[in-house]
């Protein structure tokens, strides 16, 4: 009796393992920041310099060997806005943050040297930070700017400040907030452009790294709030954030007329809206492009999201913070609730995951922070708050329906990664794009992998290319996979099942508290000791 009653607990732990895909990584009660000495600590302590209570991660990129965290100065006692992790001296845990690029560079109300709030950041294929300084400290009607909003690039080489870009007056209103960005880089380098959400100024700011110059899309309907999608329950709290406007934005791979598509959605929204950057680059087209905007489905009901990602084979993915989960869709399917996916769930370390990430290696990268009851009420500070995960993508999505090798869309067809065309703009003579050091020194050894290998396909020939999404033509199971630009006229967007997402040739007339305690499962596993090879 005893045997079968062991036997059904194994079985049960098997389960819960097999359940949850992303893991555990670092982990925090609450955060700690690397003071050059614990004397300095102390007295930052007793000075109010850092209140540890008050401190709230926010935003999360990775590369190379560093894990790079922001967190806002929404309270009093916040020593350093923009901070990394060395991920080669700290494999997990809960270690402590160190400013980067270093601590006078962290300096509130320093504005012309050092960042005042960070939000969410961003790397690109050239090695670059991108950080947009807020230049805010408090929250709400605790709001004061002693600084402009700011563009920061850094080179992740040198780790220096290679740029810093004062947005323009006519780039924000009195009702700005700014919390997203995204990156797009085009045919070289210096082609690189940044946009920003506006969430309560209702508007999407574009800059141009080689212009070094800004303007702003205002006022699309799009960008507002759904009135009907304002109320909230998280975490056993309920609550309105009906004013919240366009919030997380991603970008496609670059599309067949060398442009990409920008996807975002309002956070007091369920839908999902996009715009070419064919449209976002030209400055001329900030007052008549209403009609270049595409409306999309909803994505169903317990929808609001902050934060999306997309990889460069056309997955995205998306936080779902009314559900403790992260969802996901394949770019080349309608978007419509059938071909929304969950790829991980857990109802006590994902309240509210935050930010979500796909770093160089197609690793995806989730931070979680209990925001609301951060705000809303109080954390437990006996208990863990703030939870880093990873896991690679094809082996997040795998069994999923944004998974196109899944059985329901037929036997596998996997393709290598379609590579962009810029005949439309591309010159015959192009600087390369630098081979990226992303180590911290100069010769660094290549990242490690502390995730295991993701199975083989089966069956595959060995010469046969396998990206993390294999695309299927054929069907079966009763879903219908559109072929290459087949129209799907609930969406009015073209879909290419074997490369990125084309934008639309056409678009039709406008139309409990109980539950956050510490818990032990697959992902506190110390699964990382056993795969540091």
């Amino acid at each position: 009796m005893y045997a079968h009653i062991l036997l059904a607990v194994l079985l049960l732990a098997s389960a819960t393992q097999a359940a949850y895909k992303l893991q555990e990584r670092y982990s925090w009660n609450q955060l700690d920041f690397a003071f050059p000495n614990d004397r300095l600590k102390e007295q930052a302590i007793a000075t109010g310099d850092y209140i540890p209570q008050n401190a709230l991660p926010v935003g999360v990129e990775h590369f190379g060997n560093r894990l790079f965290v922001t967190i806002p100065r929404w309270r009093d006692g916040i020593p350093a806005t923009l901070t990394y992790i060395n991920m080669d001296h700290s494999l997990s845990g809960s270690p402590e943050l160190i400013p980067y690029p270093d601590w006078r560079s962290n300096t509130a109300g320093d504005c012309a040297n050092s960042i005042t709030t960070a939000y969410r950041i961003k790397v690109d294929e050239c090695g670059r930070l991108w950080v947009l300084d807020t230049g805010t400290v408090g929250i709400g009607n605790t709001t004061t700017n002693p600084c402009p909003y700011a563009v920061n690039v850094f080179d992740l080489t040198t780790n220096t400040r290679i740029r810093r870009y004062e947005l323009r007056a006519e780039d924000t209103n009195p009702n700005t907030f700014i919390a997203n960005i995204a990156v797009d880089i085009g045919k070289s380098c210096d082609d690189a452009y940044a946009y920003f959400s506006d969430e309560l100024g209702y508007g999407l700011i574009a800059y141009s790294w080689e212009l070094n110059k800004s303007w702003r899309f205002s006022a699309h309907s799009y960008f507002f709030p759904d009135p009907l999608r304002g109320d909230y329950n998280i975490a056993g709290l309920n609550f309105q954030w009906g004013e919240e406007g366009i919030f997380g934005i991603a970008l496609s791979p670059i599309r067949s007329d060398g442009y990409r598509t920008l996807y975002f959605s309002p956070l007091a929204s369920h839908r999902q809206f996009a715009v070419s950057t064919r449209i976002l680059r030209d400055e001329s087209r900030t007052e008549d492009s209403y009609h270049e905007f595409v409306a999309l489905d909803e994505r169903g009901g317990n929808a609001h999201t902050t934060a999306r990602v997309m990889s460069d084979d056309g997955v995205e993915l998306f936080n779902l913070i009314d559900q403790n989960a992260i969802g996901c869709w394949h770019s080349s399917m309608p978007y419509t609730p059938q071909f929304h996916g969950i790829v991980d769930r857990d109802d006590v370390g994902l309240v509210f995951p935050a930010d979500v990430k796909i770093d160089e290696n197609k690793n995806v990268w989730v931070l979680s922070d209990r925001m609301p009851v951060f705000l809303l009420s109080d954390l437990d500070y006996s208990d863990v708050n703030f939870r880093i995960y990873t896991a690679p993508l094809g082996a997040l999505i795998e069994n999923t329906v944004c998974d196109l090798r899944n059985n329901a869309y037929g036997p596998s067809n996997a393709v290598s990664p379609v590579t962009p065309v810029y005949k439309p703009y591309r010159p015959a003579v192009l600087p390369q794009k630098p081979q990226l050091n992303t180590g911290w020194a100069p010769s660094p050894s290549p990242p490690r992998t502390y995730l295991p290998a993701a199975p083989a396909p089966v069956n595959v020939p060995p010469s046969q290319s396998i990206s993390s999404v294999s695309v299927s033509t054929s069907t079966s199971g009763g879903l219908d996979v559109p072929k290459a630009y087949v129209f799907n006229q609930h969406n009015g967007i073209n879909y290419e099942t074997s490369g990125p997402h084309l934008f639309p040739t056409h678009q039709p007339p406008a139309p409990q508290r109980e539950g956050l305690k510490s818990y032990v499962n697959a992902r506190q596993s110390g699964w990382w000791h056993h795969h540091q090879g």
